[in-house]
């Protein structure tokens, strides 16, 4: 009776052997996509394994996101929030609303989207050679705070309502995190397994690289280079299924009266931050998170940092700070796995 049993078991067994190895064979003759173009006043590249070139749709999905976000196209949600006009909120605005609310109260304000008007202070001021003193910086503070906007529904329409017209919007430490998710979703609502997404440093990744392998991507050592020339590796991370974000100062910052000030403004202080971190590495299950994270950690320093990633058990942090003149490294417990030294 058993052998009997087996007998009918045995084609099954086969059609489900032969039929994983079609599968397995398909999907490795199926070609790798390589698109890139200019979003967010970046650039981005994508990778994918498709037979269909999906470009076309991929914009549109980023056409969408900088139709909400982007500070550069003046006909944007957030561009008629700043001029003061009351622009019926999209399902994916207050997506990324409510998220950067979370965010904001998980990081006690460091991570802030109203930061705009002391970030253009600071930038523009060192631009003409001049800072703003500490009655310009106190008088911008009044602008600064989530707390200070509201997101409102009337009969069914949903707005942001301003405390004050000055205060002004900026999802730029967040968007291009968010931009990259959106596509993802895209590729893999078009059955796509394998893709690497990355928008301006922000990455996603599923599945496997082109040579079978899981997604490597490179944390640049950080130098004083405004000049971008320098890109050495620092590390190595093994990402897969995984989002990544980088942020750090040692690309941006100024030098007056012989001090150095970094680019990061503390929306709290209204300051330059003054600190050891020199970039700060998250990986987490959305690019929005990892994006707005590793922002906030530029603004909180590595000991909070470090305390954040290590309340998110679904984060890895891989953080580069200085300690006397020369760069050091932490990382979490769960990334050391994913790290090639």
């Amino acid at each position: 009776m058993k052998n009997k049993k087996l007998l009918f078991q045995i084609p099954f067994l086969l059609i489900l052997i032969f039929g994983s190895i079609w599968i397995i064979r398909s999907q490795q003759n199926t070609v790798f996509q390589q698109n890139q173009g200019f979003v967010f006043g970046t650039i981005y590249h994508i990778t994918y394994q498709s037979d269909e070139d999906l470009q076309t749709g991929i914009e549109e999905e980023l056409k969408k996101v900088d139709n909400e976000f982007s500070m550069f196209n003046k006909q944007s949600t957030v561009s008629k929030i700043n001029r003061g006009e009351k622009p019926e909120l999209s399902d994916m605005f207050c997506e990324l609303w409510d998220l950067s609310s979370r965010i904001n109260k998980d990081t006690n304000g460091a991570f802030d989207v109203t930061v705009a008007p002391l970030v253009n202070a600071w930038g523009f001021g060192f631009k003409n050679g001049k800072m703003p003193d500490k009655a310009q910086v106190d008088s911008l503070k009044q602008y600064i705070g989530m707390d200070k906007l509201k997101l409102v529904n009337v009969g069914g329409k949903r707005y942001i309502e301003k405390a004050n017209k000055n205060i002004m919007v900026d999802f730029s430490a967040i968007a291009k995190g968010f931009g990259s998710d959106v596509v993802a979703r895209y590729l893999e609502s078009k059955g796509i397994k394998n893709f690497m997404i990355e928008i301006g440093g922000e990455v996603v990744t599923k599945g496997m690289s082109p040579k079978r392998l899981p997604w490597k991507i490179g944390v640049t050592k950080p130098s004083d280079d405004k000049a971008q020339a320098n890109n050495e590796i620092q590390t190595i991370l093994n990402v897969t299924d995984k989002a990544m974000a980088t942020s750090g100062n040692y690309r941006n910052f100024y030098y007056k009266n012989g001090k150095k000030y970094a680019h990061t403004i503390d929306p709290k202080s209204g300051y330059p931050v003054q600190h050891s971190l020199l970039s700060s590495t998250v990986l987490a299950k959305t690019c929005a998170e990892a994006d707005a994270y590793a922002t906030s950690f530029m603004v909180m320093g590595i000991e909070n940092a470090e305390k954040i990633i290590d309340r998110h058990n679904d984060f890895m942090g891989y953080l580069i700070y200085d300690a006397n003149g020369k760069n050091k490294v932490w990382y979490s417990e769960n990334l050391k796995k994913n790290v090639e030294e």
